[in-house]
């Protein structure tokens, strides 16, 4: 088996905010370690990286001692301030960085954060590099020493040049202006950008949490707490509404009629949209194992497959780029859009979704209309370790019970979460008392085993 990146996991270093791995030392460590990495890579001269931040309020912190052992080992900074990650990722590669970082740990709460790396084409970091700066940090010997990085000079206009791009790389068609939105932008990054697109396409936006005060990220609200918001819309009467998570790289929306619309959803809207205009290209639209069996059913009654890669957006654009699928995402709302941009964009998506309703003339309930989900269940269970769940018997017991009593009618996914202590438990089938019973049992005997 090769060996995997320990710090990093599936969306970057991620931990709770002043304990390792992110206390000042280690992260200090980690920028020289990137900086030296980032030296053997640099097309010419120092390396330039972009940085940005989320709304915690650990996140300038950490992005100033990072900026200490980046300026230690010669790289040249360009600080955003508070911009989402995708921002982060169109601006790197369209501005010649040579890697873009950002501090957030996206859909957590305010206490955890993380640090995002991501290369010169704007797409997550190769495993490869990410070992390489393992390595590095591991062999220094000492605490880098204090580089005054306090004085970071913020470039504020960089989340105005990337929304003038978004708008020039969607091509919004007529009959936009004045579209009713409901934006909630989880008291995240995209309260620094969500307000400043509604005003520059002449939405008329309803904005709410956009007031954040460095620890009310994700609490209650956004792409992970999308009610509200449903609520908001089909109380005034909005077209759609949309919610981000912290850093805007997962979009959720709500119908007019206040129903919630995935990513399963948009991905069931945008790829009979795209392969209507000639526009959808490879041998499937690219899911993962936590995609709903309702959308392959329903995708297949268009004549458009289903792939499925492990979870992570990071698995889907690399199962897109190896296919050439033009199209993937997750229920969680990470959608990619291939020929707009390589990385899961929330205002991408958003921009997506106002075209389609534009060039269709259908609202998002139509155009969702034809995607029923399979009833599915996800039990999240806290671990103490995260030991193979083959090698327990009575986790195995109950796994291979539900596959033989669900057969072909159902799916069972139960992973580890790449980025917290939790054990997740999937199942869907067209039983729901199946689906209940089974996920109950089955989270029972992680729990068992591995609960806290």
């Amino acid at each position: 088996m090769s060996e995997k990146p320990r710090l990093f996991g599936t969306d970057g270093v991620r931990g709770a905010a002043g304990e390792y791995p992110l206390d000042p030392v280690t992260v200090r460590g980690l920028g020289r370690a990137i900086g030296n990495v980032l030296g053997l890579e640099a097309r010419s001269g120092a390396p330039r990286v972009l940085v940005g931040e989320d709304t915690r309020e650990s996140s300038a912190g950490i992005a100033r001692s990072l900026a200490a052992g980046l300026k230690s080992s010669g790289v040249a900074i360009t600080y955003a301030g508070v911009i989402t990650t995708p921002a982060v990722a169109l601006l790197t590669r369209e501005q010649g960085f040579d890697a873009g970082i950002v501090i957030s740990a996206s859909h957590n709460p305010y206490h955890d954060n993380g640090i995002k790396v991501l290369a010169s084409t704007g797409m997550k970091l190769s495993e490869t590099a990410e070992l390489e700066i393992e390595r590095r940090l591991a062999a220094m010997n000492a605490p880098d020493g204090e580089t005054d990085a306090s004085k970071l000079e913020t470039r504020s206009e960089l989340a105005g040049e990337y929304v003038d791009r978004l708008q020039a790389l969607t091509l919004l068609p007529r009959g936009t202006k004045g579209l009713r939105i409901v934006i909630d932008c989880a008291n995240g990054a995209a309260s620094a950008i969500a307000p400043r697109l509604a005003g520059a396409c002449e939405w008329k936006a309803t904005v709410m949490n956009a007031e954040p005060d460095g620890r009310n990220i994700n609490r209650d609200c956004g792409s992970l707490h999308p009610e509200r918001m449903a609520r908001a819309v089909k109380e005034a009467g909005a077209d759609f509404g949309v919610a981000f998570d912290g850093d805007a790289d997962r979009a959720i929306f709500a119908t007019r009629a206040g129903h919630i619309a995935d990513g399963d959803h948009v991905l069931y809207a945008a790829a009979p949209f795209l392969k209507a205009r000639g526009g959808i290209r490879g041998p499937a639209v690219v899911g993962t194992l936590m995609t709903n069996l309702g959308l392959e059913r329903a995708l297949a009654g268009h004549g458009i497959g289903l792939t499925r890669t492990p979870v992570g957006d990071k698995y889907v654009l690399e199962e897109m780029l190896r296919s050439g699928s033009n199209l993937g995402g997750e229920p969680s709302g990470h959608i990619i859009f291939g020929d707009v941009s390589l990385s899961g964009d929330g205002m991408i998506t958003l921009l997506q979704v106002v075209r389609m309703i534009s060039e269709t003339g259908r609202t998002l309930d139509e155009l969702v209309a034809g995607f029923s989900k399979f009833p599915q269940i996800i039990r999240n269970v806290r671990v103490k370790e995260k030991t193979p769940l083959e090698l327990l018997a009575p986790v195995r017991g109950a796994m291979d019970d539900c596959r033989r009593e669900m057969g072909d009618r159902g799916r069972m996914v139960v992973r580890y979460s790449g980025t917290e202590p939790l054990a997740r438990v999937m199942v869907e089938a067209e039983d729901s008392d199946l689906v209940e019973r089974h996920a109950a049992r089955i989270a029972s005997a992680i729990q068992g085993v591995l609960g806290v």
